[in-house]
């Protein structure tokens, strides 16, 4: 057997490698540039879109934490008003006041709504986890357990992000009296 006929030996320096060698040699190289090529291009994409949905969230949320100090002011003048009551602003100068401090109330309770804050006030819902902090359990409500049935401040959230629970009392489940067995049911 000569050299030249024998495919299975490698072929020397100075040589060409057979044609059907470098073909598949190539074929494979050029396969493998392809899937490096579209893994690159699809990683280029991934890392494209996490940036665009990056930048949309903190244009979205980016103020939550100026956004979580307000809302503070916010139950202040909540207080403001409810300290005195109706029929008590007896002089002019009290009432321009309070008529003062709901205008700013409202005002800022627009401005929350226009930049997507709104106010979570659940009396009367179901007890969400997500969104209430439960701070103790009333019994004797009358209504079913877990309903919220007393809130102590409101909460707030921000594009169904939320910026601070509301703190409520919810409705302990009723005890229901024990019930004295069947006859047919007694053994």
């Amino acid at each position: 057997m000569t050299a030249e006929n024998d495919n299975s030996q490698p072929a020397s320096a100075g040589e060409e490698a057979p044609p059907a060698t470098s073909s598949a040699t190539a074929d494979a190289e050029l396969a493998e540039a392809k899937d490096r090529l579209l893994r690159a291009l699809a990683e280029t994409e991934n890392v494209r879109r996490r940036a665009e949905r990056e930048r949309a969230d903190a244009a979205r949320f980016g103020a939550s934490n100026f956004a979580k100090d307000v809302v503070n002011v916010a139950d202040n003048l909540r207080r403001a008003l409810e300290s005195v009551r109706e029929g008590q602003g007896g002089d002019e100068l009290l009432r321009n006041l309070l008529e003062g401090v709901a205008a700013t109330e409202r005002e800022l309770l627009a401005a929350f709504e226009r930049h997507g804050i709104r106010r979570v006030d659940p009396l009367g819902e179901r007890f969400d986890h997500n969104f209430h902090q439960a701070m103790f359990e009333v019994e004797n409500t009358g209504k079913p357990a877990g309903t919220v049935v007393q809130v102590l401040q409101p909460g707030y959230v921000m594009h169904d992000r939320l910026l601070r629970p509301a703190l409520v009392g919810v409705a302990k489940g009723e005890s229901s009296p024990p019930q004295s067995p069947r006859f047919d049911e007694v053994v």
